[in-house]
């Protein structure tokens, strides 16, 4: 066969051109954007079982499973009320702090986690990347969807804290499954740009707990958003701290679950800053994991 190609290279033939002739491409060439879209929704189930089976894996060890998916929120919201809302006194001039404690909680854990796991999400499998082939932002979107599985659990806690601490249940709830929607096409986005980041920059991992707590306080999880525009001074500041996109999906869901919730910007212009960024950072971060496609598992 190796004498059959030399044969028909012939004279004034280079090797690409033979290539041509027989059909033959590069091996791991980066296939097109539109090629890569099909081949992933061809993984769909791929990506399905594959999150299904981090979610069961991740409580496999515990004693109380998947009970843990409840628990962990909660604990996490007790220990945060007591040092925030009783001891420091954040609950002070917020209607129903319990409930806005939460839902800043819950909504902001979601983005922390699929943060977390998209950074690993190629570095730490390179054992199955080198193994298999298949489309690569399979790793990172089923980090996300893995999240959002336990999203759902943790919502159902938020609905029966919110009921429970008064809230009455209104038309508005109806625009909480859009909000996350949306809040899950950018996570989405972010695991994938963070996935390709942290495949070329293993001590990435190391810094996101810090990146992220910033974040967390950046984005009114534990106190009142008005305390932004309280305390800052500059009003260049105070609008590109309402434009952080954590804040602005914690305030949709507040703004849907809550009544008297505080809010930094109108509801009309929360919804158009959160349909920017999930366009934004869910279509460009895509892109931009495409373009490293060849890259993963190599060297």
């Amino acid at each position: 066969m190796a004498n059959t190609a030399v044969a028909d290279t012939g004279p004034g033939l280079s090797q690409a051109q033979v290539a041509a002739r027989h059909g033959l491409s590069v091996a791991g060439k980066r296939p097109t954007l539109a090629a890569y879209t099909r081949q992933l929704w061809s993984y769909r189930h791929f990506i399905a079982a594959y999150a299904n089976a981090k979610v069961l894996a991740s409580y496999s060890t515990a004693r109380l499973g998947r009970v843990w998916q409840v628990l962990t929120p909660l604990t996490n919201a007790a220990v945060y009320y007591l040092i925030f809302g009783v001891i420091l006194g954040t609950k002070n001039g917020v209607p129903n702090f319990i409930a806005y404690l939460c839902v800043g909680l819950f909504v902001y854990n979601f983005t922390s986690a699929a943060v977390s796991g998209g950074v690993q999400a190629v570095s730490g499998q390179l054992g199955l990347i080198r193994a298999l082939h298949f489309p690569r932002a399979c790793l990172p979107l089923a980090v996300t969807l893995t999240q959002f599985q336990h999203l759902l659990t943790a919502m159902v806690v938020l609905v029966g804290i919110v009921l429970v601490t008064g809230e009455p249940l209104t038309v508005e709830w109806l625009l909480v499954p859009p909000a996350i929607l949306l809040q899950s096409i950018f996570n989405a986005g972010l695991a994938l740009g963070l996935a390709r980041l942290g495949a070329k920059m293993t001590d990435l991992k190391q810094l996101m707990p810090f990146v992220l707590r910033t974040w967390m306080y950046g984005s009114g999880v534990l106190y009142s958003v008005e305390m932004f525009t309280k305390n800052l001074d500059n009003p260049i500041l105070v609008n590109l701290v309402h434009a952080n996109p954590l804040l602005v999906y914690i305030e949709l869901i507040r703004h849907a679950l809550l009544e008297d919730s505080p809010l930094t910007s109108s509801g009309p212009t929360l919804w158009l800053l959160a349909t920017g960024w999930s366009l934004l950072i869910g279509v460009g971060g895509f892109i931009y994991f495409w373009r490293g496609e060849q890259e993963y598992g190599r060297g």
